[in-house]
């Protein structure tokens, strides 16, 4: 049985992780920071104990760092990771488009097209974060609308890094247009039941960012391993 005491433990560990998560992808907490479960505690006013464990959950998924004589420190980004959670991206993505043109329906297409009215907006308005968010859950509605859920969460896991970049990116580079643009032209081809154009333009558009990482270490070289 579940008891009162863990249940707000449990609920503090969520809203400990979520925050200091959240802080880190978007660079609020720059790469290299180094945190205190007692200034953290003191911060967001829950005890120690849920901070130590938000920091596990986030040493796990490779945010922090612990080291000896040194402390908790924000991870930088990983490059090689950022690779890697790409090249899985990609292939399982390349699989999940091509069975959206095969099975996704009329509801599902119309849930992306009011996620891609959403991101002009978000164009017209200058969020950044906004966009990210929207561009995540384009992606996860095609998942979605395949039936493989976990298969979403399992990317998502591999990928952290990668949008540490994607994020970076969004942040430093204004030119969102092509984010969108490229998000329509998935959406376009799926609609019209293209495979090919449909795994052509995932691929375009996932190898966005790899293009341009070098750019971005020459510009941030204190965020990167």
């Amino acid at each position: 049985m579940v008891t009162q005491n863990q249940r707000t433990r449990g609920s503090s560990r969520d809203y400990v992780y979520d925050t200091i998560k959240a802080q880190i992808m978007n660079g609020d907490i720059a790469p290299g920071t180094k945190l205190s479960e007692k200034e953290i505690s003191e911060k967001l006013d829950v005890s120690r104990t849920p901070v130590r464990e938000a920091f596990l959950k986030l040493n796990q998924e490779e945010l922090l760092g612990v080291f000896p004589q040194i402390g908790t420190i924000v991870t930088k980004i990983d490059l090689k990771l950022v690779e890697e959670g790409r090249f899985v991206r990609e292939n399982i993505e390349k699989a999940i488009v091509k069975e959206a043109v095969e099975t996704m329906k009329e509801e599902d297409l119309i849930q992306l097209e009011s996620n891609l009215t959403l991101q002009e907006f978000s164009l017209e308005k200058g969020s950044f974060q906004r966009l990210f968010e929207l561009d995540d859950e384009f992606h996860q509605l095609l998942y979605k609308g395949c039936g493989k859920n976990r298969t979403w969460d399992m990317v998502k896991r591999m990928n952290i890094q990668f949008d540490r970049l994607r994020l970076l990116r969004l942040s430093v580079n204004h030119d969102w247009n092509i984010i969108v643009s490229q998000h329509r032209k998935i959406f376009e081809a799926v609609s019209l039941k293209n495979t090919t154009l449909a795994e052509q333009s995932t691929i375009e558009h996932l190898q966005l960012v790899d293009i341009e990482k070098n750019k971005l270490k020459q510009e941030h070289p204190e965020f990167f391993v």
